[in-house]
């Protein structure tokens, strides 16, 4: 009785770690999308994509608001750094491609169903391609 105890209690702890170490384990990504402005684009505040959007995102993105992509599977990818920063809040490389069309490599963590992104290199810079502008004004 006491073996089979022992025995069960041995493989829940290994099935227990196996599942922790899956959980922190980041997937190898690239991802191709437009940088967004988290908060406009979730809430839908704003309209938060393209030129009409641009100077709030840069605004929105100085003040610590956090900046993801928004991808073109259609999914919103957070990210929480970019090339080795070690800060998201006011990041000078993140405000600097602020609404660009861009393709990255990273680190892809997903934790509740959210979509967490570290940038290890922007492969391509296509700059802002979404001219959204005409549609709906420049805002804010």
């Amino acid at each position: 009785m006491r073996t089979t105890i022992i025995a069960l209690i041995t493989a829940c702890s290994v099935g227990l770690m196996a599942f922790a170490a899956s959980a922190a384990t980041p997937q190898r990504v690239k991802v191709t999308g437009e940088i967004v402005d988290t908060w406009c684009y979730i809430t839908e505040i704003m309209y938060a994509q393209g030129t009409a959007h641009h100077k709030c995102a840069v605004w929105c993105a100085v003040g610590g608001i956090s900046v993801s992509i928004k991808g073109t599977d259609g999914k919103i990818y957070m990210v929480l750094r970019v090339e080795g920063d070690d800060t998201s809040v006011a990041n000078p490389k993140i405000v600097k491609i602020q609404t660009h069309h861009v393709t990255v490599d990273g680190d892809l963590y997903v934790r509740d169903g959210v979509n967490y992104l570290i940038v290890n290199k922007v492969a391509d810079d296509k700059g802002i391609i979404n001219m959204t502008h005409k549609e709906h004004g420049v805002q804010p």
